[in-house]
């Protein structure tokens, strides 16, 4: 069991699935959407409905990351600290991250952490802290940009992080720049050779720099979890720690870091789900929506062909979306947009509530039906 009794936990049944326990003791199947704000006038002139009642008529049982969490009204919720916004910010293509190598930045953290969190820390409708929302960890070599070590080789030498990936990088190769040539089959003549190519947006990507690459991406994720864990469980000992908000996939180096005990429930994209079995960790499926390519694409037999894009777009998100409830290490999920964003083109818009206010019935009604269904389908 994780957590503090008289506040949402985190515990195995006998079956060995994972569940979220409620202040109460009951299982707690999460099912959440980010970025809840008011409803807003729809085209008719009707008069809004309240944003919780619509998550509750849905099915919904808790708001997630966003500008209205609906704190006021007893519906359970997760909050974000923002602790990277304590200090020196890492940035690049790809990238925006702290310097978790500044020595100052446990510190200002910490800080961060106990001016944030105090005002939630004895409210038993918080489910837990998600230390950041919008990072970029650069940690994919898909695409052929610059990663995170080149671009952590690329700062400016006033950035810590730029003296620790050299420092770094040189201790794998016996502290020879012609080494690191040798073993990455790249010509550097010097280090900002490195510089250059990060310009140039052109990514290293030989075998022996992915294999620098990936020890270097452990290592800020280990400092990055276990220093905002820190802070966080320092400024509020009832709660659940939850990692940061990954907005999409980033790949096993980060997530391999994402682990108890400085994470106690993880909110990776759905797509990175661990794999079920008795080492799994618990986690809420991230960014779950089914307005992807994947799930609207070419059918894949005769009956499917039938259908219409948007038909197997829903089947296809429905059936994911069961076999999401029986994943042993899933405890909830969490459904990436309340409203559309400008441009989104309705049926393929993710929001719950489309711009001109009106309900997006080609998802609810199908969440609705999952919702209320959720937790017998996990027990089965």
């Amino acid at each position: 069991m994780r957590g503090a009794a008289g506040f949402f936990r985190a515990g195995r049944d006998d079956a060995g699935r994972w569940w979220l326990i409620d202040p109460d003791d009951r299982p707690f199947f999460l099912r959440g959407v980010h970025g809840v704000r008011p409803a807003g006038v729809v085209d008719d002139g009707a008069l809004p409905r309240d944003p919780a009642a619509l998550l509750r008529s849905w099915g919904f049982n808790a708001a997630g990351i966003g500008p209205a969490p609906l704190r006021e009204d007893g519906l359970a919720f997760v909050a974000t600290a923002e602790l990277a916004q304590a200090g020196v910010r890492l940035t690049g293509p790809g990238l925006s991250l702290p310097d978790v190598f500044d020595l100052d930045w446990p510190r200002l953290a910490s800080s961060r952490a106990f001016e944030v969190c105090r005002v939630h820390a004895s409210d038993p409708a918080l489910i837990g802290w998600v230390s950041d929302d919008g990072l970029a960890w650069a940690a994919s070599p898909a695409g052929g940009r610059p990663t995170l070590l080149q671009l952590c080789l690329s700062l400016e030498p006033s950035h810590a992080a730029y003296h620790a990936a050299w420092e770094f990088t040189l201790a794998l190769h016996g502290g020879r720049l012609e080494a690191v040539a040798r073993a990455w089959g790249v010509a550097l003549a010097n280090k900002e050779v490195v510089r250059e190519m990060t310009r140039a947006e052109t990514g290293l990507a030989t075998r022996g720099y992915l294999r620098d690459h990936a020890r270097w991406t452990q290592e800020f994720a280990r400092r990055y979890f276990t220093t905002t864990a820190a802070a966080l469980r320092e400024a509020d000992e009832n709660h659940l720690v939850l990692g940061c908000r990954f907005r999409g996939p980033v790949g096993p180096d980060v997530l391999a870091r994402c682990v108890y005990p400085a994470v106690d429930v993880a909110l990776p994209h759905w797509r990175e789900l661990p794999a079920a079995g008795a080492a799994a960790q618990p986690v809420v499926a991230g960014e779950f929506s089914w307005v992807e390519p994947a799930f609207a694409g070419a059918a894949t037999t005769i009956w499917a062909a039938r259908l219409t894009s948007v038909e197997r777009m829903l089947r296809r998100g429905r059936s994911q979306l069961e076999r999401l409830a029986r994943h042993s290490a899933v405890v909830g999920y969490a459904w990436p947009a309340w409203a559309d964003e400008p441009g989104e083109q309705p049926p393929f818009a993710r929001g719950l509530v489309h711009i001109n206010g009106a309900e997006a019935r080609e998802h609810t009604e199908l969440l609705t039906a999952f919702n209320l269904r959720a937790e017998s389908l996990r027990r089965l």
